[in-house]
């Protein structure tokens, strides 16, 4: 498994992707004066969108190609992730405390986890279990505000189906990983920007001056579109509920940098989610997974390079770390190595 800096690929992608979305929270707290929430979540989500389709053309990308069947898991985690989700909260958060919000977001993590354990058959063991407890815990303690509120009953549910909403998104996605990520992000981020926009307009929010929604737009494509294809990357890598533990760290990162930018003070939250958190990705980053396991011949598309598991033939010879992409045959292999459930990983156990 190639490594960034003595991390794993995947693990490098989810962590970044973490960070840059937590950095984009104190940052987007500067704009809020000067425009509405959810047209700000609207201009960041239209901002990642825009700025991977002008990144995809600069760049002259390969037009993006899904495999059989693939269109349908992305505009199941479109309508999921980008229309349902988004719906769900704006009608939950209208009609309860924030407080209780902020905190029942946090089952986000949990609803990923569990459909990837449960329902897309991902493997897991109690170590992993564990890290991803004490991560979503360190997330909720980050988040607890001292005296939640949670209001009626049905806003709650509504927030709690936004978060199984984008758990869906996330597994969903998973199956497109394959493709180029920035291509996936983009879509997402198009899908999600157009109906936070949508919905901010029709609820009365006003246009903001222009300087304002190019920086929300620029903010939008670091911290949601660069982010989001990491994440895609890192699902490709790593598998749904692994990658959702460690992306589940952003708050931290968020909060972090509010004590540097907006001079915030440090809180017991803050130290106690610190040494969860810290816990819950050690946990994580120590893990160990391996066993004889047999590869099915498969045929298909993705950016490699020539490994234990991409060893076909070119035309002109390439170097070990040259990535690349095209179509190619995998044939059956059956050998034993550390591993993730990652794209060539999905076998039972």
């Amino acid at each position: 498994m190639r490594s960034i800096l003595g991390l794993n690929r995947g693990v490098a992608a989810a962590l970044g992707a973490a960070l840059l979305f937590g950095a984009s929270t104190p940052l987007a707290k500067l704009l809020l004066g000067e425009v509405s929430p959810w047209l700000l979540a609207g201009f960041l989500y239209l901002g990642s969108g825009i700025g991977l389709a002008l990144l995809l053309a600069l760049t002259r990308a390969k037009r993006a190609r899904l495999a059989a069947g693939g269109w349908r898991w992305l505009a199941g985690a479109v309508l999921s992730g980008g229309v349902l989700g988004p719906v769900l909260l704006m009608w939950g958060l209208s009609r309860m405390p924030a407080s209780g919000a902020a905190l029942l977001l946090n089952a986000e993590a949990v609803f990923t986890a569990l459909l990837a354990w449960f329902v897309f058959r991902e493997n897991f063991d109690r170590r992993i279990a564990l890290g991803m407890g004490l991560i979503v815990a360190g997330a909720a303690v980050l988040s607890w505000p001292g005296d939640a509120g949670f209001g009626a009953v049905a806003p709650a549910l509504a927030v709690l189906g936004a978060c199984f909403a984008w758990g869906i998104d996330n597994n969903l996605t998973r199956k497109v990983a394959l493709a180029d990520a920035r291509f996936v992000a983009m879509v997402k981020g198009l899908a999600a920007g157009a109906t936070n926009t949508a919905l901010a307009l029709a609820l009365g929010a006003q246009l903001p001056a222009i300087a304002v929604a190019a920086m929300a737009g620029l903010l939008g494509f670091a911290g949601y579109g660069i982010s989001l294809a990491l994440f895609v990357r890192a699902l490709r890598e790593l598998g749904t509920a692994r990658t959702g533990a460690y992306f589940s760290t952003a708050p931290f990162a968020g909060a972090a940098l509010g004590l540097l930018l907006l001079e915030e003070t440090v809180t017991w939250n803050f130290a106690v989610a610190s040494v969860l958190m810290a816990c819950g990705v050690w946990l994580h980053l120590t893990e160990r997974h391996a066993h004889v396991h047999a590869h099915e011949p498969v045929e298909h598309t993705h950016e490699h390079e020539h490994d234990q598991h991409h060893r076909h033939d070119h035309a002109e010879p390439l170097g070990p770390d040259v990535r690349h992409t095209h179509d190619h045959r995998h044939e059956g292999l059956t050998h034993s190595h550390p591993h993730y459930p990652d794209a060539h990983h999905r076998h039972e156990h």
